[in-house]
C-alpha cells in the first residue's frame, strides 16, 4: 500500500477530522435553513398589499400636510409672527408629499436574490471551510510530532521529505474533496432558496461562470489555509504553534499595522493589511482611498484611489504560503527528529 493512501486513511479515521466535519455540516446546514425562513417569494398578493400600504401612507402624509398648512394659516390669522420658524416658508406649501416618495418596495418583505447575493455566501462558505482546514491541517501533523508518531513512521519509511509530502498531499486531497462536495450542496441549497423562497431572475450562463470563478478562488484560499496551518505546525512540532502563529499574524496585521500606519499617516495604509487582500481575492478588487488628498476648496472631495487586484492578492498569499512550506520541508530535512 502506498504511503499516500495510508496517510489518506489515517487522516479520515482521526476523531478530530470526523468531529470537525460533523460540526461543519451542522453549521452550514443551520445557516442555510435559518436563512431560508427569512426570505419570501413576492406573489401578486404580497406586491398588491405593499402597493396598498404605500398608497395609504401617501394619503396619510397628504392629510397631515394639509392639516399643517391649515394650522399655519390659522396661526397667521391670529397674528402669530413665528409661523415661518414653526411651519417653514409659505406655511410648508412647497413641501407637499409626492407619490414617488412612497416606494412600494419599502413595504415588501425581504426576498433573497440569488444572482446578487450568492457571491457573499461563497465567502461565508470559504471562511467556514477554511477554519476546518486550518484546525485539521494543524492538528494532523502537530499530533504526529507531539505523540512521537512521526518518529515511529520514519523508522518504517526513513524518507523524511516523502513522508511529509505524503501527509501534505493527503491533507490537501481531503480538504479539496470536502470543499467541492460541500460547495456543490451549498450552491444547490441557495439555488433552491432562490427558486422557492426568493428569486433566480437574470441568472445567465455568464452569472454561472462568475460564480464558478468565485468558487475556484474560495477553494484555492481554503487549500492555502490548510497548507499554511500544516507547515506552521510542522515547523513548531505542535498544533499550538499554528494556532499561536495565526493569532500573532492577526494581531500584527489587523491591530499593530493599522495603528502604525495611522500614527505615521501612511497613504493607503490598508494595503499592508492582510484582510484587504482577502477582500480583494473574493471581490476581485479592493478600492482604497486617501481622504487626506481631498480638495474641498473645489467644492467636492475627490480622494486619491488605489486598487488592489485579486492578482496581487494571489501573489501575496502565494509567496507567504510558499515561504512557510519551504521552511517546513527544509526543517524536516535538516533538524534532529528524535
Amino acid at each position: 500500500m502506498s504511503l499516500y493512501v495510508t496517510e489518506l486513511r489515517r487522516l479520515g479515521k482521526r476523531r478530530v477530522t470526523r468531529l470537525l466535519l460533523v460540526l461543519l455540516l451542522l453549521g452550514l446546514a443551520t445557516v442555510a435553513t435559518a436563512f431560508s425562513f427569512s426570505s419570501h417569494q413576492l406573489s401578486k398578493e404580497v406586491v398588491a398589499a405593499a402597493q396598498a400600504e404605500s398608497d395609504a401612507q401617501y394619503q396619510r402624509a397628504v392629510e397631515d400636510w394639509k392639516k399643517t398648512v391649515a394650522d399655519c394659516d390659522a396661526a397667521k390669522a391670529r397674528g402669530d409672527q413665528n409661523t415661518e420658524d414653526r411651519y417653514g416658508p409659505n406655511c410648508g406649501r412647497d413641501w407637499q408629499p409626492q407619490p414617488e416618495m412612497f416606494d412600494p418596495k419599502w413595504n415588501l418583505p425581504y426576498q433573497f436574490d440569488f444572482r446578487a447575493e450568492f457571491p457573499t455566501f461563497i465567502a461565508v462558505f470559504a471562511g467556514a471551510v477554511a477554519l476546518f482546514a486550518f484546525i485539521v491541517g494543524a492538528s494532523y501533523v502537530g499530533a504526529e510530532w507531539s505523540t512521537g508518531g512521526m518518529m515511529n513512521l520514519l523508522l518504517w519509511r526513513p524518507k523524511r521529505l516523502a513522508v511529509l509530502g505524503a501527509k501534505l498531499a493527503a491533507l490537501l486531497t481531503t480538504v479539496l474533496g470536502v470543499s467541492l462536495v460541500l460547495g456543490a450542496f451549498w450552491t444547490l441549497a441557495f439555488w433552491l432558496i432562490g427558486r422557492y423562497r426568493g428569486t433566480t431572475a437574470k441568472v445567465t450562463a455568464g452569472v454561472w461562470r462568475s460564480i464558478g470563478l468565485d468558487g475556484l478562488r474560495a477553494v484555492g484560499l481554503i487549500l492555502l489555509v490548510g497548507a499554511v496551518a500544516f507547515a506552521l505546525a510542522s515547523l513548531g512540532r505542535h498544533t499550538a504553534m499554528a494556532l499561536g502563529a495565526a493569532v500573532a499574524i492577526f494581531a500584527i496585521s489587523e491591530i499593530g499595522i493599522r495603528i502604525a500606519v495611522n500614527v505615521l499617516s501612511v497613504p493607503f495604509g490598508d494595503r499592508y493589511v492582510l484582510s484587504t487582500y482577502a477582500q480583494s481575492w473574493f471581490m476581485k478588487q479592493a478600492e482604497l482611498f486617501d481622504y487626506d488628498t481631498c480638495q474641498f476648496a473645489k467644492g467636492a472631495c475627490e480622494p486619491a484611489k488605489l486598487v488592489v487586484t485579486w492578482q496581487q492578492s494571489a501573489l501575496v498569499f502565494g509567496v507567504g504560503a510558499a515561504a512557510v512550506l519551504i521552511g517546513a520541508f527544509w526543517s524536516m530535512r535538516r533538524r534532529d527528529i528524535s
